[in-house]
């Protein structure tokens, strides 16, 4: 038995980590812990059978639901808390997701501490179970990557507040670099350029969001934008 809690890694996964090592799933097992840990609570059993395999009948897929918990039991009996009625991962296991949602609330929230304005998003984190094309899926992916990308903006305002404008620079153009038609984003990477005394980065970055706004979506910049840049 692994003496190191059990760790879900959804970003560039499923897999599972125990004691540092990354396990290989079996791809009922992927599914349901998905399933599971992007719920964060406890998960009706019919639910789960029905949505992780809608081209089965109900009764057939409460019994391929089953058969994965049946083999997850043997093969990894830490993972999932199961009754007659409902199914949840065990307390004790970890997912990186949860983890990283928490990051961002609390940069939002404004409760972050120094160890989390070091700890910025990797790029691969802003993509959640990729390839997977299932709504929920798709939903949860959504969801999460907003609110890293508020998590990261909030993190280069605090970074400025700190006057620590290399590490806001650099924050900046991750977050801009995911969604280069997202203002807010491109918003921080300039007020970033501006508080490092670099303006000409600054009108360049907006120079260049302006051009892909105009091409891409037929519009402009926001005039609160244009504003910021213009009067540097």
């Amino acid at each position: 038995m692994s003496a190191d809690p059990p760790r879900l890694c959804l970003f560039n996964g499923p897999y599972l980590v125990l004691d540092g090592e990354p396990v290989p799933l079996a791809d009922g097992a992927k599914r349901v812990l998905a399933f599971v840990a992007l719920r964060e609570s406890l998960v009706d059993r019919g639910v789960a059978a029905r949505t992780l395999w809608p081209d089965l009948n109900p009764p057939a897929a409460c019994g391929r639901l089953r058969t994965e918990l049946w083999r997850m039991r043997g093969a990894l009996p830490r993972l999932i808390a199961a009754t007659k009625c409902t199914i949840t991962l065990r307390p004790e296991v970890g997912v990186d997701m949860r983890d990283r949602y928490d990051w961002a609330g609390r940069l939002v929230g404004g409760t972050a501490t120094e160890a989390d304005l070091r700890a910025p998003p990797a790029e691969d984190e802003f993509e959640l179970l990729p390839g997977w094309a299932e709504t929920w899926v798709i939903l949860a992916r959504e969801r999460i990557r907003q609110r890293l990308l508020h998590g990261v903006e909030a993190l280069v305002a605090r970074l400025l507040d700190q006057k620590r404008t290399a590490e806001a620079v650099e924050a900046a153009l991750l977050v801009a670099g995911i969604d280069p038609l997202r203002e807010s984003a491109q918003r921080a990477l300039a007020s970033a350029h501006l508080a490092g005394g670099n303006v000409a980065d600054a009108r360049r970055a907006y120079d260049e969001y302006r051009a892909r706004l105009r091409r891409e979506l037929g519009v402009d910049p926001s005039p609160e934008f244009a504003a910021l840049v213009s009067s540097s």
